[in-house]
């Protein structure tokens, strides 16, 4: 039963000014805390528990990914000389609600979603009162988890990072199959699997994400203790193959997956990254931020060994079936008891490939329209995440979007409520155009850990020409604005985060300053926000 419980920290709503926010703990409840944010005059007070996300503060709903839950919202008010919320013990502890409630399927429609990393659809969808059935194909033995944490944590216990247990897909008439997806007749609307079952569907969500690139080089693709990282068993093999620690791991990759692979392991083992470019990351972040990440993971323990190409893999001496040394094109021989690559995934669309009713794009991607709707399937097909090539409207795209392909779990998620959205509207208008439905708008968020966390926004589908680095880049605290011209075309923080989160918001809201004003000192931070935006 609700009850009033005063707050700690906050002595007056007034103390707390337009646009700010305090997080207070609530007298009475051990760990119990809210935030209480001041917008336009009006006081709300929610659940503090919540990562780079964006929520209504009005509701507490979600309103961007990454978020896998929505927030509590309770009544905030003064009284006596102090500041109250009232509530639940519970509901304030647990910090975050399910926005979906127990549910059983009424309708005729058939949701069939290819692809285990799809939580995005299957809880906006549910959110949306959709009624019909869904069913999940994915060749993961593991219900949907959190994919970031392979990379960035190596936690081998898919427990521990599925975003819902099983218990929560049953509660809403979610049917998960382990299976792989063979072929797809779009004609008669069917599914085939591996196991030789056939799925019918109403509507078609196409999410398979990536295959992960192996090095076509000798020994490569022979010998042992060689790791590719896509699978919660993935993380298993390699923790198994590091055992007691104090291994020699030869990591190939500098970009995002190699670098969070070496430095979660740099602690207790040896580890070297071997990477083609200048600087880590530099193809994305450029050459004077990737110094910044480098020296972050070389104080960490990781040596790097940069603008080096890899010429073979040798066995061990005491166990011929396995790796035992990395060699370089300059002849730099590298020990390993393991190797990992991170050279990069490609769309996991084989299963299309001869298929008469979808071309498949140069790099194997299904392209999309600004819904995630295939084109000429009556958008009846989406596809989602690491498969899509879709219409970015980011600044410096082009009015009608610029076709790109992004591989972030934000992105995917993102689409994957976009698509939600799409489907409950052409069954409540009873027609298969989209032509009225606003599409989702949204700015891709990524993030790293990387001996700091690393943050980032937007994209660079045309590049960048130009770098603005603002605050403490030495102390790898910084602000770094991509331009394109005078338009900042995407932006990354370390070390401060409500930079990013602000600019995403101005990205989205087309209210991002310029290259000129960020040079003359603008603070973004007090950038107000448009009202008109697409949802």
């Amino acid at each position: 039963m609700a009850q009033e419980y005063k707050l700690k920290d906050i002595s007056s709503l007034a103390d707390i000014k337009e646009m700010d926010k305090v997080e207070s703990e609530v007298e009475g409840i051990e760990d119990g805390k809210v935030l209480v944010v001041n917008y336009e005059g009006q006081f709300h007070a929610m659940s503090p528990k919540s990562s780079v996300a964006c929520f209504n503060i009005s509701t507490g709903d979600v309103e961007d990914a990454p978020a896998p839950k929505a927030l509590h919202k309770f009544e905030v008010f003064e009284k006596d000389g102090a500041v109250y919320i009232k509530g639940e013990e519970s509901t304030i502890k647990s910090g975050q609600r399910d926005p979906v409630a127990r549910c059983s399927a009424s309708a005729p429609e058939k949701l069939v979603i290819v692809g285990g990393g799809t939580f995005g659809v299957v809880e906006a969808i549910r959110e949306l009162k959709y009624k019909g059935d869904i069913t999940i194909i994915s060749r993961e033995p593991n219900l949907p988890i959190d994919r970031t944490k392979l990379s960035k944590a190596l936690i081998s216990d898919p427990s521990k990072i599925e975003w819902r247990p099983r218990e929560w897909y049953e509660s809403v008439s979610v049917e998960t199959v382990t299976d792989e997806v063979t072929s797809v007749d779009f004609n008669k609307r069917t599914v085939a699997t591996k196991s030789g079952k056939t799925y019918p569907y109403t509507k078609l969500v196409l999410a398979t994400g990536g295959v992960p690139r192996t090095l076509p080089v000798e020994g490569f693709n022979d010998l042992g203790n060689i790791f590719l990282l896509r699978f919660v068993t993935d993380v298993q093999s390699i923790l198994k193959a590091v055992g007691e620690k104090n291994k020699k791991i030869v990591v190939v990759g500098s970009s995002f997956i190699g670098m969070e692979v070496g430095n979660a392991l740099a602690k207790d083992n040896d580890v070297t990254i071997v990477g083609q470019e200048k600087a880590p990351m530099e193809r994305v972040l450029g050459e004077e931020v990737g110094r910044i990440i480098q020296g972050n993971l070389e104080k960490a323990g990781v040596k790097f060994k940069l603008q080096a190409g890899v010429a073979k893999a040798t066995p061990s001496s005491s166990d011929s079936s396995k790796v035992g040394a990395v060699h370089l094109n300059d002849g730099t021989v590298l020990g390993a008891d393991l190797v990992i690559l991170g050279v990069g995934v490609r769309p996991a669309t084989d299963f299309l490939k001869n298929n008469q009713a979808i071309t498949l794009e140069n790099d194997g991607s299904i392209r999309t329209d600004e819904h995630f709707a295939v084109p000429g399937l009556d958008n009846h097909v989406f596809a989602i995440g690491d498969i899509a090539t879709y219409p970015y409207h980011g600044p410096g795209t082009d009015p009608k979007g610029t076709l790109t392909r992004i591989e972030h779990w934000n992105v995917a998620q993102n689409a994957g409520r976009g698509v939600a959205r799409a489907i409950v509207h052409s069954l409540a208008n009873s027609a298969s155009s989209l032509q009225s439905l606003k599409p989702k708008a949204f700015i891709p968020i990524f993030w790293s850990a990387v001996g700091a966390q690393l943050r980032y926004c937007g994209n660079t589908p045309n590049g960048w020409d130009s770098l603005v680095l603002k605050g403490e880049p030495e102390n790898a605290k910084f602000a770094a604005y991509y331009c394109k011209g005078d338009t900042v075309v995407a932006v990354a923080t370390m070390g401060m985060d409500p930079i990013m989160v602000k600019c995403a918001e101005l990205m989205r809201r087309k209210n991002m300053p310029s290259k000129s004003q960020i040079e003359s000192g603008v603070d973004v931070l007090k950038v107000g926000l448009p009202e008109g935006v697409k949802i």
